[in-house]
């Protein structure tokens, strides 16, 4: 059935906060939800209307559904099939809820610690967050369900979210802010995916061309729908021109598309592709079978309590851990009580049920407790007495601490990295009272270490580990289950340690990305800086050893890398083999090293595995803004695999031939680049040779003469003149 121009230009806005528009019986109206790790539907979303508690947004009130790992600690699992299982649970109840798209994951990267919402973002490198992101959409669409991936692009602070510019470099751009979303739209397909409020390099991401079609449609191949985060439109005419399809939520605009269509300020042609992929969404999501509405509360909380054992890193441990039978043990903290499980804002998800660590270590063992802190932060010297007491009867103090529910949030990025004064006044008194403390940590984003944990015999940094974290927090407390979680981005020593720390988060509209790719690990290990734990480090309750590396060829610029990996303690456990690909330069013109690959593996006491990870040309490539594409230069580069970026276990050196691309020179090329070139290089020896003063040059009038053009030596009488120089450039021509 024919559409008019009103009901087409309705298709490309929503029909209420949480739908799109149905036209008649031809495209029903599809139902979204905020979900990176539960359903957030709310209650009165069916009506469009904000309900008694004048939430229009409905964080407040919505229907109970499981409250899953957030990805914070879902990324710290290094898990992906974890995450798909976790994706696959999600549109399970978002089909029981008659939600068709749930809006996430979020994949943007951890540029800066201070991100109000890091808790959403998987990690501060592209590949892994590319991996976890990829398995997370396939698990929610593997039942149907629409997946919308965000915040495209370069979406990595709140501060003026709605307004500021991302001012990066392309190199930048294509080397760490975007590989997650490209390869997810590769090997996931996701349905959707939703533009980001900032700008970027001055367009708003909702109106810029570049990104939303000509890379993402282009170049990537994406063939869904992009919709606006909710509000970040601000031309609708724009932002249709530009390839965004679906405006959220509504703004009452639609005769602003319709003047513009009717005026030839924009071409019908336009208009209806944006309508007809608002239409192929809903017949991709109402084409599957219908479901019987139900799921399992039980089942979905005990996949969300594996997630959570799976994501918390155990950070030290002096042995205190795993707690041995027989021990006094005091629990101490409020947070053990009345756990902080999920950040604020959008994704925040009214749980089926709630665990904490308090109750489920007292089921288990039995325990003392006290809260020594009020959640506010204002000192309370009655409580910080009674848990100092508690923990002076104890032979071990487990004390919880963590930021405040204020403390972060969408909205708002935070100003330091430390854990409130009362809970750290509180942590050194207990430690001189109790011999022995294991901190547990709740967070969102990382926070500082430095300074407190000489005085804790063990840290388990839990971050917001969902509605079953507390019961899972005992699980590795006790021993049940050994840690496997590991660090998806670096912990400094100080804030001033953070390679942005200097332009986050800018000022006048602007933030400038002004460390490049020297984001987290990148950065420091480049440099060899001093970090409190460095990315991809995480201890457990065994051990394990690394042999036997083989780098296989099996194509041209392709390898196979395969290791052995042994338990040799006493308990079952997971290692988490990490593989990178380094570059030894002595005056750096790259990172030193990058995650190109890993493998979880589950091994019983004496076992041990073989591991195949597959690497490739794009592995070793940089982005060439001269090439406008990726560029892979001929040498020798090294395989690491390790246990973390700074616990590498074995090396490889490996060469590769590149990717035979030779650059087309020109007068302006300089002498250097001339004589590198395996064709030109030959060619100008060649004119060179009989020179006047022909003789073995001196070295430092060498390395002066290296960087300069070539039609520059036309006044140095080396008989290059200008017609010499076109003459090389003709003869390189023909050999090339």
């Amino acid at each position: 059935m024919k559409l008019s121009l009103e009901e087409k230009a309705s298709l490309t806005s929503g029909g209420g906060t949480w739908h799109t528009t149905a036209v008649r019986d031809v495209v029903p109206a599809l139902t979204l939800s905020d979900g990176p790790h539960g359903i957030r539907r709310p209650r009165d979303s069916s009506t469009g209307s904000t309900g008694s508690s004048g939430d229009a947004l409905g964080l407040r009130d919505s229907v109970p559904a499981t409250c899953f790992p957030p990805a914070v600690a879902l990324g710290s699992s290094w898990d992906p099939g974890l995450a798909g299982r976790v994706g696959a649970a999600l549109a399970g109840e978002a089909r029981a809820l008659g939600v068709d798209v749930v809006l996430g994951p979020g994949v943007n990267i951890k540029r800066s610690p201070l991100c109000g919402r890091n808790f959403e973002y998987f990690s501060e490198d592209p590949h892994l967050t590319g991996v976890m992101g990829a398995a997370v959409v396939t698990g929610i669409q593997s039942l149907g369900v629409g997946a919308c991936v965000k915040h495209f692009a370069v979406n990595n602070q709140e501060t003026d979210r709605m307004r500021v510019s991302a001012d990066v470099d392309e190199q930048t751009l294509r080397e760490i802010y975007l590989p997650a979303f490209e390869h997810i739209v590769r090997e996931a397909g996701p349905y959707a995916v939703m533009c980001a409020y900032n700008r970027v390099n001055g367009v708003h991401a909702s109106r810029n061309r570049w990104l939303l079609s000509e890379l993402l449609r282009g170049e990537w191949g994406f063939d869904g729908l992009v919709m606006s985060d909710w509000g970040a439109v601000n031309d609708r005419v724009a932002a249709l021109e530009a390839g965004l399809d679906l405006e959220m939520p509504p703004t009452g605009t639609d005769e602003e598309i319709v003047a513009a269509v009717r005026a030839g300020r924009l071409p019908e042609s336009v208009l209806d592709v944006a309508a007809g992929r608002v239409i192929r969404l809903a017949e991709r999501v109402r084409a599957r079978p219908r479901h019987d509405g139900g799921w399992s509360a039980e089942a979905h909380h005990e996949l969300a309590r594996e997630a959570a054992r799976a994501s918390a890193v155990l950070l030290k441990n002096d042995g205190v851990l795993p707690l041995a039978p027989g021990l006094r043990v005091a629990v101490l903290g409020e947070q053990a009580r009345s756990p902080r499980y999920q950040g604020h804002g959008s994704s925040h998800v009214v749980p089926t049920r709630l665990d904490s660590a308090l109750e489920s270590l007292r089921t288990a063992i039995g325990v003392t407790f006290a809260p020594g802190y009020r959640l506010d932060g204002v000192p309370d010297p009655e409580l910080e007495r009674e848990a100092v007491e508690t923990a002076a009867a104890a032979d071990v103090a487990v004390l919880f601490l963590g930021l405040p529910d204020a403390a972060e949030s969408e909205g708002f990025d935070r100003t330091t990295l430390d854990l409130p004064a009362v809970q750290i006044a509180l942590l050194r008194r207990v430690a001189g009272a109790c011999p022995r403390v294991v901190v547990v940590l709740s967070n969102g984003g990382v926070v500082s270490v430095a300074g407190w944990q000489e005085h804790a015999s063990a840290v388990l940094e839990g971050w917001l580990l969902g509605q079953a974290g507390g019961a899972a927090l005992a699980d590795l407390l006790l021993g049940t289950h050994s840690p496997s979680g590991r660090l998806t981005e670096t912990i400094p020593l100080r804030l001033a340690d953070v390679p942005c720390h200097l332009h986050f988060p800018g000022s006048d509209g602007h933030v400038l990305y002004g460390e490049g790719r020297y984001v987290g690990y990148r950065h420091h290990d480049t440099l060899g800086t001093e970090v409190a734990y460095p990315f991809g480090h995480g201890l457990t309750y065994s051990r394990f050893a690394y042999s036997d590396l083989e780098v296989r060829e099996t194509g041209t610029n392709e390898w196979l890398v395969a290791f052995t990996v042994a338990n040799t303690g006493e308990r079952a456990a997971q290692e988490v083999a990490q593989l990178y690909v380094a570059f030894e330069e002595e005056q750096p013109t790259r990172p030193r090293h990058t995650l190109r690959g890993f493998a979880k593996v589950g091994l019983e006491p004496g076992a041990s595995a073989r591991v195949r990870l597959p690497l490739t040309g794009r592995d070793l490539a940089q982005w060439s803004v001269e090439r406008g594409g990726w560029r892979v230069d001929p040498g020798a580069f090294v395989v690491e695999i390790g246990a973390s970026s700074r616990d590498i276990r074995l090396r490889a050196e490996v060469t590769t031939p590149g990717d035979g691309y030779l650059p087309e020179l020109t007068g302006m090329s300089t002498l250097g680049e001339w004589l590198a070139h395996p064709v030109c290089g030959r060619v100008l020896r060649e004119r060179l040779r009989g020179a006047p003063g022909d003789s073995e040059p001196d070295p430092a009038l060498l390395r002066l003469a290296l960087g300069i053009p070539l039609i520059k030596f036309r006044t140095f009488g080396l008989g290059l003149t200008a017609q010499v120089v076109d003459d090389l450039v003709a003869a390189v021509r023909t050999h090339s």
